[in-house]
């Protein structure tokens, strides 16, 4: 079962975090100055996974942005690193090819997209069309609100005035 998943930059800036086991606030936060540090230290070269504590950490670096994921000891290292291509592979199809911009201007749809991939740190739907479907639910269902708002708006405020 998958900790955790850390997104940050080459120069160490935390871009997207999404904890499956609960964690206080302070922690959380020395968990990933730490992890950062030690995977920006080490040598492109260098393999892609690391014991750290008790847990495993599997990484790999896309363009700019570090995926860094934290699974238990007897976890399959493989299986996460096909998990971070995957969640890759789905926010390239979304965005058109995917840029650290991207997750920083719609980090909400990069949550979506990993809360349809994975569950409670589990792998929850494998078809990257059926994730893409439903993120274009969502989008359609986000454009309906834009425009629905400010009628129901417009509707509402004379009501409330005239009490």
């Amino acid at each position: 079962m998958m900790q955790f998943m850390l997104l940050f930059s080459r120069q160490g800036k935390l871009r997207l975090q999404k904890w499956y086991q609960a964690h206080p606030e302070k922690t959380k936060k020395k968990i990933t100055r730490e992890l950062i540090n030690t995977v920006l230290s080490r040598k492109p070269k260098m393999c892609n996974f690391l014991e750290w504590r008790d847990l495993k950490v599997v990484y790999k670096r896309y363009a700019s942005l570090y995926f860094c994921c934290a699974i238990e000891d007897k976890d399959n290292e493989l299986l996460t690193l096909e998990i971070i291509h995957r969640y890759v592979e789905l926010l390239d199809k979304y965005f058109g090819s995917v840029c650290e911009l991207d997750i920083i201007f719609n980090f909400e749809k990069a949550y979506f997209m990993l809360d349809e991939l994975m569950l409670g740190g589990e792998i929850q739907e494998t078809s990257k069309k059926n994730v893409l479907k439903a993120i274009q639910a969502q989008d359609m269902l986000q454009e309906e609100m834009q425009v629905l708002v400010p009628l129901v708006s417009a509707i509402v405020q004379p009501v409330t005035r005239n009490k």
